[in-house]
């Protein structure tokens, strides 16, 4: 059974975690660490248009941005499933282990499981979406 006076609670640290992961992925690896023209000439390298790098980085810091403050949490967690059955894809031929080289496709496969997770469990507590914006759902009061 689900105890509804902390899942609220559970559901938020979810929801902050992955944002912070996405902005430490976005802003502070293909940003600041690759450089944007760095992470444009990697996806490049792997095949993929480098326009794509655009759109990751894009997503990856308006999506931790928008997770961190709770907007619109459950449209935001599907967007950004695109972005992580990609990473997936691209970390499967180096195997399951992600500490292996090259990085395998657990973590990002792990990472796209509490996406979908998270699109499920909505908002959390503290909210933008319980202030009134995003998504908030209406949870009816048990009888």
């Amino acid at each position: 059974m689900i105890d509804t006076r902390t899942a609220p609670y559970a559901a938020t640290l979810l929801r902050v975690s992955l944002g912070l992961l996405f902005l430490a992925h976005g802003l502070l690896l293909k940003v600041f660490t690759f450089g944007i023209p760095g992470t444009v000439g990697y996806f490049q390298s792997i095949g993929y248009p480098g326009s794509f790098a655009y759109l990751v980085i894009l997503g990856e810091i308006g999506g931790g941005f928008a997770l961190v403050l709770g907007a619109y949490t459950r449209v935001i967690a599907l967007l950004l499933l695109p972005i992580m059955i990609g990473a997936t894809l691209q970390h499967i031929p180096n195997g399951w282990v992600f500490s292996g080289k090259g990085g395998g496709w657990e973590f990002p496969a792990f990472w796209t499981v509490l996406l979908f997770v998270q699109a499920l469990l909505g908002d959390g507590a503290f909210a933008l979406g319980k202030l009134g914006f995003g998504n908030a759902a209406h949870v009816p009061a048990r009888a």
